[in-house]
């Protein structure tokens, strides 16, 4: 279908659009067209990943953009259906442009990077399963492989002995990898075309991204300054970013900049010293001239850097400020050796300071005043630690980076503690966590302000939109983040029929009252509650079902309960059980076991956790979630002492109230889970909250204005009985016959249908404008449910 938004034809790949949909776009556009921010909050299983991709690739072949767009996502597999996505659209588009005899679009590529562990086609490389491994083995054979060949070629016998990269050599060496064909490449397709010219996938993904119209990433690739500086430097001020399902990522900002350090990394940091000290004399005695041209670039300063940003070509690193890169390194740290003393001399210190026997917290500037006191350390040097650290690693020609992993974490650390005054706590904890007791000392430096970390993405571009569809309420994010966005809007699903049914099970049928609350989370009428609960819908839902527990303590307690009433023994009357665990291998295998069961006929029930593995980026559509089980409200554990720092800063810097904070991280988490029952208007599931708390206005007010609208009064504070009545009443509705395109009525648009709305209701474009100095008024769109 083509419509036009404006002046904007836009390609849209099928027959006709959800109003949701059209609003999303529109709200899009207007963005784009003032070059600013946005927060759109679009109802799960509404088409927002192909209206976006529809939307801003039609915006960039049209007007002939060279705006790139960067699509960051949060997992692999979300990734992977973003360009199975976009693959689709594209093809479509051409499919289009033949049809109605329109000349076709240009050249486009669009691609997706992810670690070497998703990419990597060596033989052996690629068995190992952890990602550092398989860096570590990468950077092995990859490093310096013209240079260990010749090696190999004149030193008589160590041929055999020196291992390389075939798929690295043969991109190396190739004129034809320098320019990519056409296309959106998917994993599998990047894999596939690699595999047959024998070019490694991992490298030339990244070797395409200047010349990529569009690209599909992670968070961490536009977030994280030690990936960022490397994969994200060359896009330009103009580049469109989107965060998708971006519920969470004041989280990934925070974890991006938060360091923790035991006494294992401070003795494999004093490993590395040692080897690094050895390499030193072994260079000095060899070519003693590297390090001394390393220490003539150090003098002059950071020039290159410098001028990169005055050329305003690379993203700003969050650890490292303008202001602090201008600056030269300072002329201690310049000479190897005296480097390395300066970084013994930290690690002594901080095994000194972990061999505490109670918890100390205090801010960067108090610790980094008690270090000079102590070693006459300065903070100046410590802030270019971790540049430094690379620089001489680079001097060095090091391969095997996994011996350096914990040093360079100390530097880290080092550097982002000298470099941030605020919105950071250093604590030292005598015990690992709560539950064990034994002398395990951790050392946190832990980010309280996730606007440090994004700020500089959101002065860096013109346009970031933040979208997903559980940001409610949306003006907690302008504050957490500090950003002014240009359009900040909600949308309401439009439905002919009810596809889902939200409700809230505040009692059992004993009417004791159901709460995950901690005075009475363990109390047996409660835990039989849930059981009969969960035997119920066991017993009545179809399929699929899946439960998830604010955490994964709370749910081992309740299923070893449950284990002792016979609660697990009468759901295995009805359904299989599977449980997600903490291990992400057991996970996927009780995942596939669980679809297994469910395309059987069998149906089966998986337990799962709030903030895990199974509640973000797993959909159980159709007949793997007929219904999804929300026991309990997700807090987060509110003993911890980072939660309390940073509610406390919180307060102060940004004037949100703990208790808001706490309440609005809970909803946002549940309505997370519960959304994954729910991926298109031909799919229905239930949505059960088994908590009293959630009948209370300040906890519904929370949930996504597309869930809230669909909860009615009669459903928001039910018995099990009573809840089971409903429940079976709503699947008897879903089991008749429907045809989706007929009879969804007013929630399918055509062409005419999208002519008349634009005439009845033309919204005033927003004039360009720099977002980050203008305060503009945030509406809020809505479609009325139908």
């Amino acid at each position: 279908m083509k419509l036009y938004i404006d002046d904007l034809p836009v390609i849209f790949p099928y027959d006709y659009i959800y109003p949701e949909q059209y609003e999303y776009m529109r709200d899009l556009k207007r963005a784009l067209d003032s070059k600013g921010h946005c927060l759109l909050e679009m109802p799960s299983g509404t088409g927002k990943t192909v209206s976006l991709l529809s939307l801003i690739v039609s915006y960039q072949l049209h007007y002939n953009e060279t705006r790139k767009l960067v699509y960051c996502s949060r997992t692999v597999p979300e990734i992977d259906k973003a360009l199975a996505e976009l693959k689709r659209l594209m093809d479509y588009r051409a499919k289009h442009h033949r049809d109605h005899g329109e000349p076709p679009d240009v050249e486009f590529l669009g691609l997706g990077l992810s670690s070497r562990k998703n990419l990597c086609l060596h033989p052996e490389v690629s068995k190992y399963r952890e990602g550092r491994l398989v860096d570590a083995k990468c950077r092995d054979r990859t490093a310096s492989w013209v240079r260990r060949r010749a090696e190999a070629e004149t030193i008589e016998g160590r041929a055999a002995d020196i291992e390389l990269c075939e798929f690295y050599e043969t991109l190396d060496t190739s004129k034809e990898a320098m320019v990519m064909p056409p296309g959106v490449y998917t994993m599998d397709d990047l894999r596939d075309f690699c595999q047959i010219k024998t070019y490694c996938p991992y490298y030339l993904a990244r070797r395409m991204i200047p010349f990529a119209n569009v690209i599909i990433y992670s968070y961490h690739y536009m977030i994280d300054p030690k990936v960022a500086e490397l994969v994200s430097k060359e896009f330009s001020k103009d580049t469109i970013v989107v965060f998708d399902e971006a519920h969470n990522i004041d989280s990934t900002c925070i974890e991006s900049l938060s360091v923790d350090l035991t006494q294992t990394v401070l003795e494999a940091s004093s490993r590395s010293i040692a080897k690094l000290s050895s390499r030193i004399e072994e260079i000095k005695e060899q070519d003693a001239q590297k390090l001394q041209d390393e220490y003539n670039k150090l003098v002059e300063g950071l020039r290159l850097t410098t001028e990169a940003r005055d050329e305003d070509l690379i993203l700003a690193n969050p650890v490292l400020p303008d202001d602090v890169l201008k600056e030269a390194i300072p002329g201690n740290i310049r000479q190897a050796q005296h480097f390395i003393t300066f970084l013994n001399r930290l690690i002594e210190y901080l095994k000194a300071r972990m061999r505490v026997k109670h918890v100390v917290a205090e801010t960067p500037v108090s610790f980094l005043h008690h270090l000079r006191e102590i070693t006459y350390i300065e903070s100046k040097p410590l802030r270019f630690s971790a540049e430094r650290l690379s620089s001489l690693v680079r001097t060095l020609e090091l391969n095997d980076l996994e011996d350096y992993w914990a040093l360079s974490r100390v530097a880290t650390f080092a550097t982002i503690c000298a470099t941030y005054e605020r919105g950071f706590i250093v604590l030292f904890e005598p015990y690992e966590n709560d539950t064990d007791k034994s002398p395990n000392p951790v050392l946190h430096l832990a980010c309280l302000d996730a606007s440090i970390a994004v700020q500089p993405v959101f002065d860096r571009f013109s346009t970031v939109v933040v979208t997903s569809g559980t940001l409610s309420p949306l003006d907690m994010y302008p504050k957490m983040l500090q950003i002014r966005p240009v359009i900040q809007a909600s949308y309401t699903m439009s439905l002919a029929r009810s596809c889902f049914l939200p409700m809230v099970i505040t009692r059992g049928s004993d009417q004791v009252a159901m709460s995950s609350k901690f005075e009475v989370r363990s109390d047996p009428a409660v835990v039989r509650n849930f059981g009969n609960l969960l035997i119920e819908c066991a017993r009545t839902v179809p399929d699929g079902v899946v439960a998830f527990f604010p955490s994964y303590l709370y749910m081992e307690s309740i299923v070893a309960m449950w284990n002792e009433m016979g609660v697990l023994r009468d759901v295995w009357k009805h359904k299989l059980i599977f449980v997600e665990t903490p291990d992400a291998a057991e996970t996927s295998v009780a995942l596939a076991n669980y679809r297994a069961a469910c395309n059987s006929g069998r149906g089966a029930v998986l337990l799962s956790v709030a903030r895990g593995k199974v509640s973000e980026g797993i959909d159980f559509d159709h007949n793997y979630g007929r219904a999804v089980i929300m026991f309990g409200i997700p807090y987060q554990y509110t003993e911890s002492r980072i939660l309390r720092a940073r509610l406390e800063y919180l307060r102060e810097e940004y004037g949100i109230r703990e208790n808001d904070y706490l309440t609005f991280d809970a909803m946002r988490h549940a309505a997370q889970c519960m959304g994954r029952v729910l991926r298109g208007k031909t799919d229905y599931g239930l949505m059960i909250m088994a908590d009293k708390r959630y009948s209370r206005s300040d906890k519904l007010s929370k949930l996504p204005k597309w869930i809230q609208s669909y909860i009615t009064e009669t459903a928001s504070n039910l018995s099990t009985d009573m809840g089971i009545t409903m429940a079976k009443r709503f699947l008897k509705t879903m089991a008749q016959p429907f045809d989706h395109q007929s009879q969804l009525g007013t929630s399918l648009w055509g062409p005419e249908d999208i002519k008349q709305h634009q005439q009845q209701q033309q919204p005033p474009s927003l004039p360009p404008q720099n977002s980050n100095t203008a305060s503009h008024p945030q509406p809020v769109a809505q479609v009325a449910a139908t």
